[in-house]
């Protein structure tokens, strides 16, 4: 019963945090930010969303950008689910390189 409403909530969560990075990546042309997963803790307190940057070289500088404005961030978070959520979880942000090893693994079979 419980993993159900993790699922349902981190679903939720991952939603929501793609408008938000989609919102504030606009005005940054040439990059994107895609939310691939949200990983959220069994009390519901922590948030792990793992992000997918493009272009990778710009990564480590705005994942330091993000956890420096995770505050407004859940702010942010928290108006618009605040009607779905009693507690808004702390959020975590960590880079998805999945895609950057998938690229590595294809260059390697190609030799």
């Amino acid at each position: 019963m419980q993993e159900t409403r993790q699922n349902r909530i981190s679903r939720l969560l991952q939603k929501e945090l793609a408008t938000i990075f989609q919102e504030q990546t606009r005005m940054m042309h040439g990059i994107m930010v895609s939310v691939t997963r949200v990983r959220i803790s069994p009390d519901l307190s922590i948030c792990t969303a793992y992000l997918s940057i493009f272009p990778s070289d710009k990564g480590e500088e705005l994942i330091a950008n993000i956890t420096k404005s995770e505050k407004a961030i859940r702010f942010n978070l928290g108006q618009r689910v605040h009607n779905q959520l009693r507690i808004i979880p702390e959020l975590r942000f960590f880079i998805d390189d999945s895609l950057d090893y998938i690229e590595h693994i294809d260059e390697l079979l190609k030799k």
